[in-house]
């Protein structure tokens, strides 16, 4: 079975998301079945073809979520140290054609949020960036030409 590397954080945001949908959402599209059937005709009941929909979204949801949290492998960050890119390093970056500079932690598939600075390890950026150190240079394919950052710094925490 395929491993999932994922920070605590990362487990946490997906956990809570689970919980919220059996907790709180499978219940409320059930009482929205349940309504939508009290007004009698299913065929042309619109309210019960959305509620249906919904609880299709809800239960393959739940099934995704368990599926990726009995695979996941939670690697904390704060016990990383060194000094080349890996999963859960920081990494500060300048885009060499516009000196804007950024930083991005490099963590799991499922947890990656792009404005948040979370860099998912699949990314094509975190792919170059994986094993080098403070001042390379790395190239990017990007849709309007190749970009190129020099690594600023790389931390871990």
């Amino acid at each position: 079975m395929q491993k999932f590397p994922m920070t605590a954080r990362g487990l946490q945001r997906l956990e809570d998301e689970l919980r919220k949908l059996k907790s709180e959402e499978r219940p409320s599209v059930i009482r929205a079945i349940a309504e939508a059937r009290s007004h009698g005709d299913l065929s042309e009941n619109a309210e019960y073809d959305a509620a249906r929909d919904r609880q299709s979204f809800v239960e393959g949801r739940i099934g995704e979520l368990e599926e990726i949290l009995s695979a996941v492998e939670v690697i904390d960050p704060s016990s990383l140290s060194g000094d080349h890119v890996q999963f859960g390093a920081q990494v500060k970056l300048v885009d060499e054609e516009t000196d804007k500079e950024a930083t991005y932690q490099i963590v799991g598939v499922y947890e990656a949020d792009i404005k948040s600075g979370l860099l998912s390890v699949s990314a094509p950026l975190a792919r170059s960036l994986i094993g080098k150190r403070k001042g390379d240079t790395v190239s990017v394919p990007a849709p309007g030409g190749d970009r190129t950052y020099e690594i600023l710094n790389i931390s871990f925490g």
